[in-house]
């Protein structure tokens, strides 16, 4: 069976998680094609605010507003959020996460 990437990014947008994530407040608005709501998604930004809303307490980083693509934007950003994660998960509940290996990062952003 031949999956289109259109009809696997419409069953991610339907998704659970991504559910959950709308519960945070809109993702992008209701005119938006479906597309610009993933790379709403993916770049970062959004997911960082949520953090955000989980955890107010002050960070140093700076998340990237203005991604427009950029692949070393997106992993900076994402970067920002598994570490902000794995504090949170440290500070407030005590679980002490490992690091990911090099080689799995690399495996997912090829």
């Amino acid at each position: 069976m031949d999956v289109t990437i259109s009809e696997l990014m419409e069953l991610f947008l339907q998704s659970p998680l991504v559910t959950w994530v709308k519960t945070f407040g809109p993702l992008g608005n209701e005119n938006e094609d479906k597309l610009t709501m993933y790379m709403d998604l993916v770049d970062g930004v959004f997911l960082n605010k949520i953090m955000l809303q989980i955890d107010p307490r002050p960070t140093n980083q700076r998340v990237n507003k203005h991604v427009d693509n950029d692949v070393n934007l997106r992993i900076q950003n994402l970067t920002i959020l598994v570490r902000n994660i794995k504090i949170y998960y440290q500070a407030v509940l005590d679980f002490t996460m490992f690091d990911l290996p090099r080689m799995a990062l690399t495996t997912f952003l090829n």
